[in-house]
């Protein structure tokens, strides 16, 4: 079949894709209509019965040594001082999930403390009714969509990106959407085909289309012929390309400098060589950890940040503590607004909402025995709050030590994202690294949401002004003499490359697709900015 439609849209992520349509509805008619984050103790109780029934299943098919275990989970569950325990926390104001999790991380910590080893082997039996019944408490996930569809809906949320299985292909055709929203951030990274601003089109289920990223267009009810489809094959080829230089690249005059690369789900590094990295320069933790479930599950968030650690084999590996509130919400958190959306997010919903930061917390420090892992905290705005946080680690370090669990203290950094922040860097005595997130500071600088429908004409039209910022903010920065990194989408894109050199930034750390072109345009440069002779 011929082509009949052609639409004009955004290029998000380059690349084309060509597949059936699969329809994505509208997050919000989406959650409307679906049973909400439990939010009360009698949902408490729902929880708690529906995981006491799929035990009772699950003993009705084991041995004899598994039901003893079983039977023990179920008395545990029933016992009704656990749940009136749990009712007494969310009295006090914390959300339900949190309230259920940090009543059962008591109960597993008497038991890990106890003299008798058959006490303490109990601790594991309590951890996995603790996380049922956080299943229960946070609702089935949404249904994933066929592999090798393209996407098409008015937007698409992280969520929804980072569970689906990318390795057959496919692309995202957006009506609205923004190229500098966090989906595209994650669509580039993986070297996903998108576009955005497409307007709304009319196509059906299973229609195939076409999506041209590379020139901006969509086709509907296109013709397959000539098409090269994103494939596994393509997203990993740049690995291949790529020296085995461990991320240290040297300007045409000899200048060093570092390359790292930015993750937002461990599954990512399983296409990238270590030895083509000075390390992990940023770990988006919310998009690995992206339910309330996750939040407060402690053993889940260390499986992650060991899998980065061991990947890393030694190299230094930063995690950003959750960016969540304003426009990336974290699912299940009933989080009133306080005003404007961007009052209440990164490091301020993390003091405001303790209990999630010393869950990530623990998890970091327990973590930080397996390599050399940094804290990095989002959207900083003033030092008290890095001193805040700094206080949680420390109450969580002597709460470890007391059960005897190793928990070396990590160097804890900040974020440069806030304007405020920017300008005053010479007061941030207690953080131990900077690193920009010109993302955000753009946004900022240019009073412009990621998402709107100019974002992308605002945001570029504001790049002089950013270059101008960093200026200023590298000389405050040099007053303390801390290391300083630079890991916004900038910083992968080649056309920046000389302006970042010439105002002394000298560790990059990008997309793991933009390594081969950005590591090109170092050796094409001198450390002022200027083109090498010949070039």
């Amino acid at each position: 079949m011929a082509e009949r439609d052609s639409l004009k849209a955004t290029s998000a992520s380059s690349g084309v894709a060509y597949g059936p349509v699969h329809l994505g509805e509208l997050p919000d008619a989406a959650l409307s209509s679906r049973p909400q984050s439990a939010s009360g103790y009698q949902a408490l109780m729902d929880a708690i019965e529906t995981s006491v029934d799929e035990l009772e299943a699950l003993a009705g098919r084991s041995d004899a040594e598994s039901r003893d275990i079983i039977d023990f989970q179920i008395e545990v569950l029933r016992d009704p001082t656990i749940a009136e325990t749990a009712e007494a926390r969310m009295n006090a104001g914390e959300n339900i999930v949190f309230a259920w999790a940090g009543t059962l991380d008591d109960y597993i910590g008497e038991l890990e403390t106890a003299d008798e080893e058959q006490v303490r082997a109990r601790a594991v039996d309590i951890l996995d009714i603790k996380n049922r019944v956080l299943c229960a408490l946070t609702g089935t996930p949404i249904a994933d969509f066929p592999a090798g569809s393209i996407f098409v809906g008015r937007d698409m949320e992280p969520s929804r990106f980072l569970a689906h299985d990318w390795s057959g292909g496919g692309g995202i055709a957006l009506f609205n959407g923004s190229a500098i929203g966090h989906v595209a951030l994650l669509a580039r990274a993986k070297s996903i085909p998108m576009v955005v601003n497409a307007g709304r089109f009319a196509v059906s289920e299973g229609d195939y289309i076409r999506v041209d990223a590379d020139s901006g267009a969509v086709a509907v009810h296109a013709d397959g012929a000539r098409v090269e489809s994103a494939s596994p094959q393509s997203i990993s080829t740049f690995t291949h390309a790529s020296p085995c230089d461990n991320g240290e690249v040297r300007t045409a005059d000899g200048t060093r400098i570092l390359l790292s690369i930015n993750v937002n789900d461990p599954a990512e590094l399983d296409s990238v060589e270590p030895v083509t990295t000075a390390g992990i320069g940023l770990m988006r933790s919310e998009f690995a950890v992206s339910s309330v479930a996750d939040a407060a599950s402690e053993e889940k968030q260390i499986v992650i940040y060991r899998r980065l650690l061991k990947w890393a084999a030694g190299k230094p590996v930063i995690v950003r503590m959750l960016d969540i509130g304003g426009d990336k919400p974290l699912a299940g958190l009933g989080v009133p607004p306080a005003g404007p959306t961007t009052d209440l997010r990164g490091i301020r919903l993390l003091l405001a909402h303790p209990e999630i930061a010393r869950v990530q917390a623990r998890a970091l420090l327990r973590a930080a025995v397996h390599g050399d892992l940094r804290v990095m905290l989002p959207m900083v705005t003033f030092p008290s709050e890095i001193n805040e946080m700094r206080s949680i680690f420390h109450e969580e370090a002597v709460r470890l030590a007391t059960r005897g669990i190793p928990h070396p203290i990590p160097a804890i950094g900040m974020m440069v994202e806030v304007p405020a922040a920017a300008v005053m860097l010479d007061t941030f005595e207690t953080a131990d690294f900077f690193s920009f997130g010109t993302n955000d500071l753009t946004q900022h600088l240019a009073a412009s949401s990621r998402d709107g429908a100019n974002s992308t004409v605002v945001h570029r039209a504001t790049i002089p002004a950013l270059f101008r910022f960093l200026e200023g903010a590298m000389r405050l920065a040099a007053k303390g003499g801390k290391p300083v990194s630079i890991c916004g989408d900038i910083a992968g894109d080649p056309q920046w490359l000389a302006g970042l050199l010439a105002i002394g930034l000298r560790h990059f750390s990008v997309a793991p697709v933009q390594l081969p072109a950005i590591r090109s345009a170092i050796v094409g440069l001198r450390a002022d900015g200027t083109k090498a002779a010949g070039e």
